[in-house]
């Protein structure tokens, strides 16, 4: 059994105690992922009503991939090719992505993001970080590094790139306004 911490706003959490259980883990997991979409959901329909969190999700992977094929989008999204052209084709209409023709080979289409694509993403990650930041305030800090280990294993177990990687690519500075 682990002892008791004191959290920062009172309630009493246990340290990090002895390995849990794979079943253990995925519930864990699928309580935090209930609360990251949750997050992500407010984030969104706080700049962009308009935009569903699967068309969200799709700008994420041209922000952290850089400019790709529908059928690359449609794939890492988990939905078959009509769905991701019409999801991407809605995306063109609001003028968060754009479509490019390739230098080498002219057949080939990828989408990239448009300055107000990238601005959504933008404010939306502004917007997740600063209520992850209260979250994380209310941690006790003994938990601050295990989680973080954690976490980062989590997300190369993903293939999710780094924060490092994201931006990379991208023309415009955090506090470029979207071309109107």
């Amino acid at each position: 059994m682990a002892d008791p911490v004191q959290a920062a706003d009172g309630a009493a959490v246990a340290r990090p105690a002895a390995a849990a259980s794979r079943g253990e883990l995925v519930e864990a997991l699928l309580s935090v992922s209930r609360v990251m979409v949750g997050l992500a959901a407010r984030s969104l329909a706080d700049l962009d009503s308009d935009v569903t969190l699967p068309q969200y999700r799709a700008l994420v992977v041209l922000a952290s991939r850089g400019p790709q094929r529908v059928v690359d989008i449609s794939t890492e999204l988990g939905v078959n090719s009509s769905t991701g052209t019409r999801m991407c084709d809605r995306l063109v209409r609001k003028g968060l992505v754009r479509r490019e023709r390739s230098a080498v080979d002219r057949r080939e289409v990828r989408l990239t993001l448009t300055p107000a694509g990238e601005y959504l993403v933008e404010e939306v990650t502004r917007l997740r970080r600063a209520e992850l930041v209260r979250i994380v305030e209310t941690v006790p800090e003994v938990w601050h590094e295990p989680l973080t280990t954690a976490l980062r294993s989590l997300a190369i177990s993903a293939h999710e790139p780094p924060d490092s990687e994201w931006w990379l690519g991208w023309h415009h500075s955090a506090t470029d306004q979207p071309d109107n």
